[in-house]
Parts: C-alpha cells; sequence; structure tokens
C-alpha cells in the first residue's frame, strides 16, 4: 500500500511541512486543471466529494511519524484535498497525534460548499488560492470542473473569513497571462481580508514560464497596505524528507 504520508518537504510559505494526502489516487484527481500545475494535467476530473482514505490508516500512518520534526502538517498532495470528505475529522485525527499546526492547501474550489467550510474550519491555517482577476482568465488558467463562477468563489472566500479567526492566506500565480491584472487581484485581495498574500509564480517543472524576480518584485508593490511573502524572497529550509518516492510522487522538484 503507497503511504499517505511524504515530506517533509522545504515550504516557502510553512517552512517544514509533513504533508498528508487525504486523496491519494494514483493520478491527479482534481476539480481544476490548471496550466501551471507541477504535477501535469489532471487525469482525474471531479467535484463530487467521498472518502478515499480511512482515518483508520491515517491515524496509524501519523502514528508512525511521530517523532519527525516539522512546521506543519499539511493537507495536499496529488489532489485538491476538499474532494476527501473526511477531511475535517482528518484535520481533527492529526492534531490528536502530532503536536504540529495543521494547513490545508485548497484551490477553493469547493469554498461555496456549506460541508467544505465547515472541515476547513478546523485547521489553524488555511491557504486559499485565486490565479484571476476575471472570468476569462479564470477559465484559460485554472480550467475549472466545477460549475462555479469566479465572483462565487471569491463570495465564498469573503463568507468564509467572517466565520474564520485563524490563519487564512490568499496564493496568487502570477505568469505572463495575469501579470497586467496584479492591480486588480490585489483589490480582490483587500476585499478578501487575508492575513497574508502568498506571490507564487512556477518555478517548479511546467510548461508556463516564470516572472522574473523584477517582475515579482513590480507585481508586489500593487499590495500595498497587505502583508504578503514573495515566493523569490521567502527562505527554504533544509530537510530530508521520510520517504523520498513517496515525497517526488507529489512534489517533483523539492
Amino acid at each position: 500500500m503507497k503511504s499517505i504520508i511524504y515530506g517533509p518537504v522545504p515550504s516557502w510559505r510553512l517552512g517544514k511541512s509533513l504533508g498528508v494526502d487525504l486523496v491519494s489516487t494514483k493520478g491527479k484527481t482534481c476539480s481544476f486543471d490548471c496550466i501551471y500545475c507541477q504535477l501535469g494535467r489532471t487525469i482525474n476530473p471531479r467535484v463530487e466529494r467521498r472518502e478515499f482514505v480511512t482515518i483508520t490508516q491515517l491515524a496509524k500512518e501519523l502514528d508512525a511519524v511521530r517523532d519527525t520534526v516539522a512546521d506543519y502538517v499539511t493537507f495536499s498532495g496529488m489532489a485538491e484535498p476538499t474532494l476527501a470528505s473526511n477531511l475535517g475529522e482528518a484535520i481533527k485525527i492529526a492534531k490528536s497525534i502530532l503536536p504540529l499546526p495543521v494547513a490545508v492547501l485548497t484551490n477553493s474550489s469547493l469554498m461555496p460548499r456549506e460541508d467544505v467550510c465547515d472541515d476547513l474550519a478546523q485547521a489553524d491555517v488555511v491557504i486559499a488560492k485565486i490565479d484571476a482577476a476575471t472570468e476569462q482568465t479564470f477559465r484559460q488558467i485554472n480550467n475549472p470542473v466545477v460549475s462555479y463562477s469566479l465572483d462565487q468563489l471569491l463570495h465564498s472566500i469573503e463568507h468564509f473569513r467572517k466565520r474564520f479567526k485563524k490563519k487564512l492566506a490568499l496564493q496568487m500565480m502570477f505568469m505572463a497571462i495575469n501579470k497586467d491584472y496584479a492591480r486588480q487581484m490585489a483589490d480582490i485581495a483587500r476585499r478578501l481580508l487575508p492575513d497574508e498574500v502568498q506571490l507564487n509564480t512556477p518555478l517548479r517543472p511546467c510548461p508556463i514560464k516564470p516572472l522574473a524576480p523584477d517582475e515579482m518584485a513590480a507585481i508586489e508593490t500593487e499590495f500595498t497596505g497587505l502583508e504578503v511573502v514573495n515566493v523569490y524572497q521567502a527562505p527554504r529550509p533544509e530537510v530530508v524528507p521520510l520517504n523520498l518516492e513517496e515525497t517526488l510522487r507529489r512534489r517533483p522538484k523539492l
């Protein structure tokens, strides 16, 4: 049986991040098919939630890594983690076994669902992705399987912010197709009131060329008044993964 635990990986956002892949499928399973994804094209597009990994299996694997040095337990991996219908319970189990805060990386696609927001609310940190300021660029960049519009996703994050009193971060991936929308995306960030905005560009292997450091620095100037982390400036810790094969499946470049 393949492990659902991977890493720790050196995260520019979370430090030493111990990954949990609660969907853990053979191919990429997602509600988006983002043009910049390091895992390639979405093999298993889906929007329906179900249980992929049992809580019993998760608890067993977490118990085996109790002594791992990490800063966060992070739900991410080969799939959109909110597709797992037992995400909320999984977060609670992780907190009960490991003395670490829990983060969830989500593409935001299912946040219009109340049950998804209930699950995300169990985490200590939620990193929600927004890559577009217009419906057209949303479709071009993220290729969503879900029927929700960009406005619906933004409204759902805004609603979640009102109830979620822990750390909410927005990740924004910039590339040639959306770099000219930086000011509009900064306005979106101000509307959503995140604790942090993470400005990213595709540095991991993918078909999309990353923006240069000076381009990202120029984009950052639009985000005045917001707490910003720039991918080019953030430190990355030295880590040794527990299982290199399982880690490279989810993170082709460490």
